[in-house]
């Protein structure tokens, strides 16, 4: 599993990242000691994150604040100097509290735990998705997303991103809506006249297009879709077709 540590403690810090990377199923990709910087990171959709462990007592926004404010949270190890933190963590739907200082055979028995909660939601994926729903009229899509089915107008979807087992579909005037969904999928169904797959993490709405800069479709002056090499000659086609002269 792909995982981070955030803690403001900074002997704390190291020493759950020293725990990670001698747990041979576990691969750290990224601690911090500061919540707004793992916040950022978290929140952005390119970093693949199974599980994190999270200080409760941060000093910029409690733990468990911070990790409500995901829209797509991985797994969560809480962990504080406070026991009575531990009510609030299950609570939360946590996988595990680790009361400070954290030997290594607690932590290894989260781990444990972790582990089966990641094998859960693996087969529950699978599960949702011999069942998953996608219907396209040429109009509007429906959709299964967090047990619902849901309609999306095509006119609404400014692009679609792949994340691991799961699409994103970024709509305007909403927050993103998130389906058990291959991209691939979503490619075949969307009107190929009017979607694009520009990346082999992206699909854009041609109609949306405001503006291109160095290989990047700009999405609201701050999201940068890249135009890989290998769709490259299609877009550039379609840019040679609109082109004014």
């Amino acid at each position: 599993m792909k995982c981070i540590a955030i803690d403001n403690d900074a002997k704390s810090l190291e020493q759950i990242a020293s725990y990670i990377e001698n747990t041979p199923t576990l691969q750290l990709v990224a601690k911090f000691g500061k919540a707004p910087q793992a916040q950022a990171f978290l929140s952005n959709s390119k970093n693949d994150v199974d599980l994190a462990f999270v200080d409760t007592d941060l000093a910029e926004i409690n733990g468990i604040d911070l990790v409500k404010t995901l829209i797509d949270a991985p797994l969560i190890i809480f962990a504080s100097k406070d026991k009575e933190r531990a009510y609030d963590a299950i609570k939360f739907g946590a996988v595990d509290f680790l009361l400070k200082p954290i030997s290594f055979d607690d932590f290894k028995a989260s781990v444990k735990r972790a582990e089966i909660s990641y094998e859960d939601r693996q087969n529950r994926m699978m599960q949702q998705a011999r069942s998953s729903t996608f219907e396209c009229n040429g109009r509007f899509i429906f959709i299964k997303s967090e047990y619902k089915v849901m309609r999306i107008n095509l006119d609404d979807i400014k692009f679609v991103e792949s994340m691991r087992e799961y699409v994103r579909f970024h709509v305007a005037d909403g927050r993103p809506i998130m389906s058990l969904l291959t991209i691939k999928a979503v490619e075949n169904y969307l009107p190929k006249e009017k979607f694009m797959r520009v990346h082999r993490s992206y699909i854009v709405n041609l109609d949306k297009i405001d503006v291109i800069e160095r290989a990047r479709i700009v999405f609201d002056n701050d999201t940068f879709i890249p135009i890989s090499e290998q769709y490259k000659d299609r877009f550039q086609t379609f840019l040679d077709k609109n082109f004014a002269q």
